[in-house]
């Protein structure tokens, strides 16, 4: 991971973006401490599907039933 400074950032941002797009991350600097990352943007291995999932999960009833008062009253604390 290679860091610069905001000058640096600035003046040579086209060299910055070619190492991204080759996988390198940028972490941008200001007085040598971290401010931003520069990385690239990876779409998703595969497009996700609406409805894929159906019927493959299961929820019992219990799941709808209350929960015990002293769950309640941890959640209250």
């Amino acid at each position: 991971m290679q860091q610069v400074n905001i000058h640096e950032a600035k003046t040579q941002f086209s060299r910055l973006i070619a190492a991204v797009e080759q996988g390198e991350e940028i972490v941008i600097a200001r007085y040598g401490q971290p401010i931003a990352k520069l990385v690239a943007i990876r779409p998703p291995a595969t497009p996700r599907k609406p409805g894929s999932a159906k019927g493959k999960i299961q929820i019992r009833p219990s799941f709808f039933e209350p929960l015990p008062d002293e769950v309640l009253e941890a959640f209250e604390k």
